[in-house]
């Protein structure tokens, strides 16, 4: 693709948090290699601060899902005069915004149909597929990503409720989906081995976990609950406290992802070929490589459909524990 004459460009990706820290190698390596390009993003309200202080990024169009909103956006899209659009949504809705709009649009390629065969007849034709940032830097043709990390630029007075000086591990239990969620029992026993060791447990988790996080963290004597209202900085701000993150495939991953810490990666019923692993840091998957129903969706379900949930209840608290140690040991 020729970026000599774009001047201006918008990409629209209005949710999740994991999926628009993934757009960040993106942004960052488009601004570093053509300064000249000015790059506005269109999201949803409630993941804006992901993007709030990112420098590479000269205006956020905020998307609120309300009424009657679809066709103002769609106007100040037409005003702003773009050379090119880049839909990193793809979906119905981001195809409604752009609709009537004769500027040129590169759109993400999702790859659906491989992975109806890989979650329907675990049929895997995506085993070299890279991961989501590479995957979306794809969408131009002929772009290739810089060799950093992703980004999350925190503003300079957020200051973390942790003391310094522990050696800090956080948990971090919560997902949207159950089949993605390690069980709490497990994190309590993990906890447990960790204090063992003479480690200081964080649990993390936003608005929807509070409950599950206070009950994990009540359970570990000497546990701290920093889980917050998706405080976003707050929770970036006590992560950077922490020497390793425990996670579920969740958006929490790719907080850790951007801050550099060392993660070990709880998958489920999904598998790294989606392409949501940590990105660019130091980490471990941990996975039951050896279950015939693995995957059993590419976004998580809310109960396991054979009943026995196996996929979670293989990877024992010591196995994790084990690779933990392992990770955060290796040079």
């Amino acid at each position: 693709m020729q970026f000599r004459h774009i001047k201006k460009l918008l990409i629209v990706r209005f949710s999740s948090l994991g999926d628009v820290i993934l757009t960040t190698p993106l942004i960052r390596s488009l601004k570093n290699k053509y300064p000249e390009i000015e790059i506005d993003f269109c999201i949803k309200n409630e993941y804006v601060d992901v993007l709030r202080y990112n420098p590479y990024i000269r205006s956020i169009i905020v998307y609120t899902n309300t009424d009657g909103e679809i066709s103002k956006l769609r106007e100040t899209i037409i005003g702003n005069d773009y050379d090119l659009i880049i839909d990193l949504q793809n979906n119905y809705r981001s195809k409604t915004l752009l609709q009537g709009i004769k500027k040129p649009v590169q759109k993400f390629i999702k790859h659906s149909f491989l992975k109806f065969l890989l979650v329907r007849f675990k049929v895997n034709l995506m085993s070299r597929m890279p991961q989501i940032p590479v995957r979306y830097a794809k969408t131009l043709r002929n772009f290739e990503l810089d060799k950093q990390g992703l980004d999350l630029f925190l503003p300079k007075d957020i200051k973390a409720d942790l003391p310094p000086g522990n050696n800090y591990i956080a948990l971090c239990p919560g997902s949207k989906h159950y089949t993605k969620m390690w069980p709490y029992d497990y994190y309590i026993e993990l906890g447990e081995i960790l204090r063992l060791h003479d480690y200081t447990v964080v649990v993390f988790g936003g608005k929807m976990e509070k409950e599950l996080c206070k009950t994990i963290a009540a359970k570990i004597p000497g546990a701290i609950d920093v889980c917050n209202d998706d405080n976003l900085y707050k929770t970036a701000a006590n992560m950077q406290m922490c020497s390793a993150v425990v996670s579920n495939d969740s958006g929490l991953i790719h907080i850790a992802s951007a801050l550099q810490k060392p993660i070990l990666a709880i998958f489920g019923s999904t598998v790294k070929e989606f392409g949501f692993t940590p990105y660019r840091t130091k980490n471990k998957v941990i996975q039951d490589e050896n279950l015939s129903c693995r995957p059993c969706s590419h976004i998580g379900r809310a109960n396991c459909p054979k009943k026995h949930f196996h996929c979670m209840l293989r990877l024992t608290p010591i196995a994790v524990y084990q690779n933990l140690s392992y990770l955060m040991s290796a040079k």
